[in-house]
């Protein structure tokens, strides 16, 4: 057994709906998190599940006209359908209508009565039926006066009735000394600033039963009640692992959890009712609650109304599993609100993936088959400046990976590694092994380069071990050595550690561009839809949509002088244009041309530009305006003016 432990947990989602990409969000980090822990050498629990009971899911399962279990069953079995399809690792799938939940949440409540931790009373109060909450007056959005959940702006209802109650409030200061003597318990810590605000604002006892229905856990020696779901919901961290009954090795060994990781929007619950109740048992705290921020979808607030609430398995087959888990990674700053959109996934792919990391591995694998038979070489003593530069700069990355997945920095830690793929594509300009190939007196040189590519490869697969595990293996297979793969961790992030000998594969690249003007999009919003829809009624009933005179006097046409331009890096299509449209400083517009017109004949062209068009980025670059151009099939030409006339004329 490992000496050291990890306890990663998720959320128990919440079976009232079929998965999308944003409960997969939460589900992927944490298996990233237990991957690279596993990696690191841990001992990994890692948990998740559904959380099944409440007023939601039983009206969710009469709208549905089927018995809640089976309607529960249905849907837990789309989790984990979806997580085994998507290899994620975890240790357990914990339900809240399983037996042994059912009997410790029942032990728990039984505990606080005990000790007086729970009474009985009468709740009067709001309610928020969507996301299980109860609301103050004073917390609640007030519109015409109704009342409207400041989390989910649904109305909200008045709720009248005998409860049973938690003394949260005799944990406030309790709570208050969690906060200052571990300031790291909560994070990010706006999150945290949060919590520690709402704690500072008093603390009420919580209402933790309800009579109205009976789809929950019944109280102990009161069943006319049923536990609130989310204290039920709560001690599944707890249950899982056996907390008392008689099976609590996994409790004994892995509690206190080492990291929740949830949604900003449970936050509360988690950062303080969970610690209050644990505080109430007196059994020892988790060491940290991790609230990310929402993700939308090409903008979006996810829902099925906009179309946008997508299946990953659709996503994952279109653009690949790792690419999907590297695109999430890389591009959302963890623990801040992200957007999921397609064309920023494309690019990644594109410039990162297949450009990068992509040609790396084929320009490498390419140039040992070309000149050692596919044998990787044994490389010289002496180490020359390039050589000791990629190297350093290897190590470098080694320290800001690892300290940075260390503290859940995952765009951080990536952006180290692509930095030092970045130098590995470099070094093979500044060391040009294409000319060491021509002189028989540079082979040695020769082989040492190809010997440091190749194990920058090895390293590389290492480091994206956890994150791209089907990429990793792949890059181990194609440098022979697939059979090592398995027991590799992080002890071998070292330099020179590639024994030379293995045989390399050479085969198509590993990432395969996309024209994104060719690919059909797997999100399609509802809006697009609908607007594609009209359009296309629109001609089938005119054949040409027809604007009035003010709407054309709308958009400003100006002629515009291309005064300088050049290919946008990573981008096989897009030219960086510098225009003179008359105006004191040159205009920058990106357009998709570089494969009708070169740099050099663009230049002095004077050509139709749209002069008030929304500004856009492309490739992270700002383009203002945009150029006319007609195209015939394959073919594109400028809209260019004829004879002399100064930039920044009107066109009319």
């Amino acid at each position: 057994m490992s000496l050291k432990n990890f306890y990663v947990t998720t959320p128990i989602y919440y079976a009232n709906s079929a998965p999308h990409i944003g409960s997969a969000y939460t589900t992927i980090v944490a298996d990233i998190i237990a991957k690279y822990k596993r990696f690191c050498g841990y001992d990994v629990y890692f948990l998740t599940g559904t959380d099944e009971h409440g007023q939601k899911i039983l009206e969710s399962a009469k709208a549905a006209n089927k018995d809640p279990q089976i309607f529960c069953d249905e849907l837990a079995g789309k989790f984990q359908q979806l997580w085994k399809e998507m290899e994620i690792s975890n240790d357990d799938f914990i339900r809240t209508t399983q037996k042994r939940h059912e009997q410790v949440v029942q032990k728990v409540v039984q505990t606080l009565l005990d000790k007086g931790d729970i009474y009985k009373g009468k709740y009067e109060g709001l309610y928020c039926v969507h996301d299980e909450t109860f609301w103050t007056q004073e917390d609640a959005i007030k519109k015409e006066a109704k009342h409207f959940c400041p989390e989910c702006n649904r109305e909200l209802t008045w709720f009248s009735e005998e409860n049973y109650f938690f003394k949260l409030s005799k944990y406030q200061d309790d709570l208050l000394k969690l906060y200052e003597d571990k300031p790291a318990f909560v994070e990010p810590d706006f999150r945290r600033n949060e919590m520690l605000q709402i704690i500072k604002g008093g603390l009420r006892d919580l209402s933790i039963s309800r009579t109205s229905f009976d789809w929950g856990i019944p109280m102990p020696n009161d069943p006319d009640h049923v536990i609130y779901v989310w204290v039920d919901a709560l001690i599944n961290y707890i249950s899982a692992v056996g907390f008392g009954t008689d099976q609590d090795q996994l409790y004994n060994q892995f509690w206190p959890a080492d990291l929740h990781l949830i949604g900003k929007e449970i936050n509360r619950f988690h950062s303080i009712i969970w610690p209050a109740l644990l505080m109430a048992l007196e059994i020892p705290l988790p060491e940290k609650v991790f609230a990310h921020g929402w993700l939308t979808v090409n903008g979006e607030k996810i829902s099925k109304s906009t179309g946008n609430a997508i299946d990953p398995r659709l996503l994952m087959d279109a653009y690949g599993k790792d690419a999907i888990k590297y695109y999430l990674l890389r591009d959302i700053n963890f623990g801040k609100d992200g957007d999921f959109s397609e064309d920023n996934l494309i690019g990644r792919i594109n410039a990162d993936l297949a450009n990068d990391l992509g040609n790396l591995v084929h320009r490498t694998t390419a140039m040992i088959k070309q000149n050692f038979n596919g044998v990787v070489p044994e490389p010289s003593q002496e180490a020359e400046g390039y050589d000791l530069q990629l190297k350093n700069l290897f190590e470098l990355a080694v320290t800001k990976y690892l300290d940075n997945m260390d503290h859940y920095k995952f765009t951080q830690a990536l952006e180290s590694v692509w930095s030092f793929i970045g130098f590995a594509n470099k070094y093979i300009d500044l060391t040009e092994p294409w000319k060491l190939a021509k002189e028989e007196e540079s082979r040695k040189r020769l082989a040492s380069v190809l010997y440091n590519l190749s194990e920058a490869l090895r390293n590389i697969a290492l480091f994206i071990k956890p994150i791209m595990e089907d990429t990793s293996k792949e890059i181990f297979r194609r440098l022979g050595i697939a059979d090592r793969w398995t027991d590799c961790d992080y002890t071998q992030l070292k330099w020179g550690l590639l024994v030379p000998g293995s045989t390399v594969i050479k085969e198509a690249p590993i990432f395969p561009r996309i024209d994104i003007e060719k690919t059909s999009k797997v999100i399609i919003m509802n809006t697009d839809a609908q607007q594609t829809a009209s359009s296309a009624e629109n001609e089938k009933n005119e054949g040409t949509l027809i604007i009035g005179f003010d709407e054309f006097k709308k958009v400003d046409l100006r002629v515009a002088e291309i005064v300088a331009a050049e290919p946008v890096p990573k981008a096989n299509k897009l030219v960086k244009l510098q225009l003179n449209v008359g105006e004191p400083e040159p205009r920058q517009i990106v357009a998709g041309i570089s494969q009708f017109y070169s740099t050099e004949e663009l230049v002095g062209k004077k050509i139709i530009v749209v002069a008030n068009l929304k500004p856009a980025k492309l490739m992270g670059i700002k383009s203002t305006g945009m150029l006319l151009a007609a195209k015939d099939g394959e073919n594109l030409r400028l809209l260019t003016v004829d004879g002399d006339i100064q930039p920044g004329s009107k066109v009319s």
